[in-house]
């Protein structure tokens, strides 16, 4: 297994990636850069839209367009540079808080997880969004799923919709729930992977750090590829929790993986460089570029937000 890049020009901070397999373009957003971009992987092409702040993460809606987490809250564009239409305010503190990691469930809800950016309290939450019953006028219904993070990340439902993966970068820990998806129930929180942390003192180039859990996907056999920051590694895990495999990645901060192409078996990965050492980006240029690799078992598409 070989990593290409396909995008060449780096994300400060590359994250949520997805393939839209009805315009076969990848999508993905760069957060401290507040814009979303969209590639043809075929052509060599890449777009660029601007947001007004920091976009979290985003999803494809099945109307058309995107729904987008924001810093302050949860807004929609019915198509790519399209007026922003807000769906949702948050009463968080956008100063110190903003909108991470996220993505729609398997029947149309949009998830979206917050993180504290200064990383000294546990108070990052998780969100879920219905807008289904939109058509026939009722109001969106907005619920808390789970709290208690730092920075929350890792967000992935199973093949047969009945498990619910969420991690807590800073606190090295994925977790997974029972998910009932008709009523959106979340039972039986058990630890799923809780990783080593940070030595005190390490530094890039060290040895013995492995990163911490960031951005993930889930394959058509259940397994969960979660990107090690830090760690120059990208881990897959089966359901049981076994490791499958430890694949290194070309750069220090792998952030994001994704599945697409027509069969769902490119996986695809965004990356950061954004506040890195010199020195880190001296050895490892392609920092904030996008790559793939070619993958045995296909992964999950897509799920489209409803509204």
């Amino acid at each position: 297994m070989t990593w290409q890049t396909v995008v060449t020009e780096p994300s400060q901070l590359g994250e949520s990636p997805f393939w839209h397999p009805h315009e076969e373009l990848l999508y993905w957003v760069d957060i401290p850069a507040r814009r979303i971009l969209r590639a043809n992987v075929f052509m060599g092409t890449l777009e660029r839209w601007a947001m007004p702040t920091e976009p979290g993460c985003i999803a494809p809606a099945r109307s058309g367009g995107l729904v987008i987490a924001l810093r302050d809250g949860m807004y929609r564009a019915t198509t790519w540079g399209g007026e922003l239409k807000l769906l949702l305010h948050f009463d968080h503190d956008p100063a110190t808080t903003r909108f991470n990691d996220g993505k729609a469930d398997p029947l149309g809800r949009f998830w979206a997880g917050t993180m504290y950016e200064p990383r000294d309290r546990c108070v990052a939450e998780l969100f879920s969004l219905d807008c289904r019953n939109a058509q026939a006028g009722g109001p969106p219904v907005l619920e808390r799923k789970a709290g208690g993070a730092v920075i929350a990340n890792g967000l992935a439902w199973s093949p047969d919709a009945r498990t619910v993966y969420w991690s807590d970068t800073t606190r090295h820990v994925i977790y997974a729930w029972d998910w009932d998806a008709a009523s959106n129930a979340m039972t039986r929180r058990r630890v799923f992977q809780q990783l080593p942390g940070k030595p005190d003192g390490w530094k890039t180039g060290m040895p013995g750090y492995g990163g911490r859990p960031d951005g993930a996907a889930v394959d058509a056999e259940g397994n969960y590829y979660s990107a090690m920051f830090e760690g120059r590694r990208l881990l897959k895990f089966a359901p049981t929790g076994e490791l499958l495999a430890d694949i290194p990645v070309p750069v220090q901060c792998p952030t994001m993986p994704c599945f697409g192409g027509a069969d769902l078996q490119t996986l695809y990965l965004t990356t950061a460089c954004h506040g890195r050492p010199a020195a880190e980006l001296s050895a490892m240029p392609q920092s904030g570029c996008v790559f793939s690799m070619r993958v045995e078992v296909p992964g999950l598409p897509v799920n489209f937000f409803v509204d």
